[in-house]
């Protein structure tokens, strides 16, 4: 599906917009209520991830096929690995083939999992033959997707001894191990995480509740950049959302202040409003603690004139696509100067705006929501763009809420 997106006739923009719940405190939860039945949810994500981790969560035996969802790849790894009686293979697209998962094989086959691969060393699909875990204990390098670590812990309940994880070397993505941590808690799970090692305690019965998932963050990220690249005066207002987030990205709240928007926290809801042009010609960020954002800032600085320059992002080249690759590509096609390392992403500043580009998504969702709010400054194509449900399907909606004019190819 290739989408057409217009420059509107005015950039004042203004609209309210329900977004579902997060996709990773939703492949948490559901995990979590695989292992203990009575806790409820509500407000759960309707991404294609969340499905396919319903799915799969409910498979015994025979194949799983988790697509391109690499949440429940690492996920579905752990909770198969320790579910004694059943035998899966786990698979997924050829990109996520192409997606390591060795360091987390390694570490469930030290607590006395049965993990074994099918094609390439190091890689899905996984052959697993679930059995009972009584290991108590695991290292792994601390400088890794901080998935594999929530994948574990995840589980970690359900073991009739707990477990201790201890992460050697520099600890990235710590607000999504403090997400799952968050989560154990609601559920009545005794945890501690002091310095380099995380205790979780077992748990026989989880307490009796109804948890609230809370609206995706990174979701939130796409209104965010539309408001910070529209007039002064626009306002759009997102729900459900709360200031004590145990999501990474709700960092956006201090971050577009650079760019000139204020978040307003009101009743479940968050309001974003352009109060005054950016402040700065360049933005330096560490977003090793919120990597899913950096292809939106990096589009909103452009969008503004600004340069920027990105570090952390060490975990983007192994993402859905090379997520750094693809940016420079994409971002050069509509007139930026774009340098980028292992790790980093930098944008020269002052990059006049190319009209009419197609922009490719690499079967990535984030590129095609990424540069969407650019249509406030031009005209854009974007290929493949029915890739959002990976995340959020209600997107392209969601955005003629706000007033932008959006046409299939061939639609008048």
């Amino acid at each position: 599906m290739k989408l057409h997106l217009s420059k509107p006739t005015t950039n004042l923009i203004s609209a309210v917009i329900a977004i579902t719940g997060s996709k990773s405190e939703t492949n948490r939860l559901l995990l979590l209520q695989a292992l203990f039945a009575n806790i409820k949810l509500k407000n759960l994500s309707n991404s294609d991830d969340a499905e396919v981790m319903k799915k799969g969560l409910m498979v015994s035996n025979g194949e799983v096929d988790i697509h391109h969802a690499g949440t429940a790849m690492r996920f579905l790894t752990s909770y198969f690995a320790a579910s004694d009686g059943k035998e899966v293979v786990l698979t997924g697209s050829a990109r996520m083939k192409e997606r390591p998962i060795k360091i987390l094989v390694d570490a469930l086959n030290s607590l006395g999992a049965h993990i074994s691969y099918l094609e390439n060393q190091g890689f899905p699909p996984l052959k697993i033959s679930g059995r009972k875990l009584t290991a108590s204990e695991v290292e792994l390098p601390a400088n890794i997707s901080s998935q594999y670590i929530s994948s574990l812990m995840l589980i970690a309940p359900s073991l009739e001894n707990g477990l201790t994880i201890k992460l050697l070397g520099k600890i990235t993505s710590v607000p999504y191990i403090e997400m799952t941590l968050g989560l154990l808690n609601q559920i009545g799970v005794a945890t501690n995480f002091k310095e380099n090692t995380i205790h979780i305690q077992p748990l026989t019965n989880a307490v009796d509740a109804t948890i609230v998932v809370e609206s995706d963050w990174s979701a939130a990220s796409y209104f965010y950049s539309l408001v910070a690249m529209a007039e002064k005066g626009s306002a759009i207002t997102l729900t459900s959302y709360k200031k004590d987030s145990l999501q990474g990205d709700s960092a956006l709240v201090e971050i577009y202040k650079n760019f000139g928007v204020s978040t307003e926290f009101a009743a479940h809801a968050i309001i974003l409003k352009k109060v005054q042009n950016q402040l700065m010609d360049q933005l330096n960020l560490d977003l090793a603690n919120a990597p899913d954002i950096a292809q939106t800032i990096a589009v909103t600085c452009f969008g503004l004139g600004l340069g920027c320059h990105l570090t952390g992002l060490h975990t983007l080249p192994i993402k859905e696509t090379d997520r750094l690759a693809a940016m420079k590509t994409e971002l050069e096609k509509v007139g930026a100067s774009v340098a980028i390392g292992p790790d980093n992403l930098s944008l020269a500043k002052g990059g006049q705006v190319i009209g009419g580009a197609t922009i490719d998504t690499y079967n990535d969702h984030r590129m095609a929501m990424a540069f969407a709010p650019l249509c406030l400054k031009t005209n854009l194509s974007i290929n493949d763009a029915g890739v959002v449900s990976k995340s959020y399907p209600d997107f392209w909606e969601d955005l003629k809420k706000v007033g932008l004019v959006i046409k299939h190819e061939g639609e008048n």
